[in-house]
């Protein structure tokens, strides 16, 4: 397949941001003090996370990105700031002092991970209502924009975000959180997994049930698609009377943490870059695909998707 010409591409993505830290060591023995694994680190790694992950893919497409978030002032915010400017996304981050940056931090014993440690604060409603302003100003500059919805408290102002879009005639891709969609409604597509789906429209109880469930959805949430994400089952796409599921591409599963993001992200630049909905979820698809073998958060090049 040709590449498109991502080169013209312009992607805004809005979100969550989180600094995903890795510690890698070797597992010997049991605690004495619990029967816990005790790991002596041998190295450790930072990656962007949330919606930086979804920017850095972008990025590693061709797209012109911008990322909009807030962070704390604090070194993680800084490094998070640094970390994804080098792999060539333009970040506008708000500061708040009053909270500290996102972080997941993974502990990793033997290439499995142990445990996973959180630290989270929401931001104040100060620095949201800021971040609306630029977002505004943001819009004439793109042609896409991503909300990367992780539930963290920097979309509060999503609803808003996606009228404001919808009017400059931007296209709006939502990767959604939570039980209540009603916060996404307008958005052009919207990309939950099998869990998420589950947890807003109910068990189905085929696959002719969840169709009907997936349409009636999209119809209340006035949106031109809904992409299902279905794992190593591929992923369906819902539009106006009609379903496309593409089979996922035949992989060694590695570890799925980042593969909505990276779908989302390869949608958004393939939509900002010309291609039709149909094909950009085929690639999109084959771009997930790829990042499952890979460890932890990654980014798939224009190179390995198209050869």
């Amino acid at each position: 397949m040709k590449a498109p010409d991502t080169e013209k591409a312009r992607v805004l993505v809005v979100g969550d941001v989180m600094l995903d830290r890795y510690w890698f060591g070797e597992v010997e023995r049991i605690s004495p003090e619990a029967p816990v694994p005790v790991v002596l680190i041998r190295s450790e790694e930072a990656r962007p996370g949330g919606a930086a992950n979804v920017a850095r893919n972008c990025a590693a497409l061709g797209a012109k990105t911008q990322l909009l978030s807030v962070v704390g002032d604090d070194p993680d915010g800084k490094l998070l700031r640094r970390i994804s400017a080098v792999e060539g996304v333009r970040v506008n981050f708000h500061t708040d002092p009053s909270v500290r940056t996102t972080q997941k931090l993974r502990v990793m014993g033997r290439m499995q991970q142990l445990i996973r440690i959180d630290f989270e604060t929401p931001p104040s409603r100060e620095v949201l209502a800021s971040k609306l302003a630029d977002f505004r100003a943001s819009l004439p500059s793109c042609d896409v924009v991503i909300l990367s919805d992780y539930g963290k408290g920097g979309l509060t102002h999503i609803s808003r975000m996606i009228r404001l879009a919808r009017e400059a005639g931007k296209k709006v891709l939502v990767d959604p959180k939570g039980d209540d969609w009603s916060r996404y409604r307008g958005a052009n597509i919207i990309t939950p997994n099998r869990n998420e789906l589950r947890d807003v429209v109910g068990t189905w109880k085929s696959e002719a049930d969840m169709a009907r469930r997936v349409r009636r959805l999209r119809r209340g949430l006035k949106c031109e698609a809904l992409l299902v994400t279905l794992g190593g089952d591929g992923m369906t796409l819902y539009t106006e009377g009609k379903a496309m599921h593409v089979p996922a591409e035949v992989r060694e599963v590695y570890d799925v943490s980042g593969a909505g993001d990276t779908v989302i992200a390869t949608l958004g630049s393939m939509l900002a870059a010309g291609v039709r909905l149909e094909q950009a979820v085929r690639i999109a698809n084959r771009a997930g695909g790829i990042k499952v073998t890979k460890l932890g958060t990654a980014v798939v090049s224009k190179k390995e998707l198209f050869g």
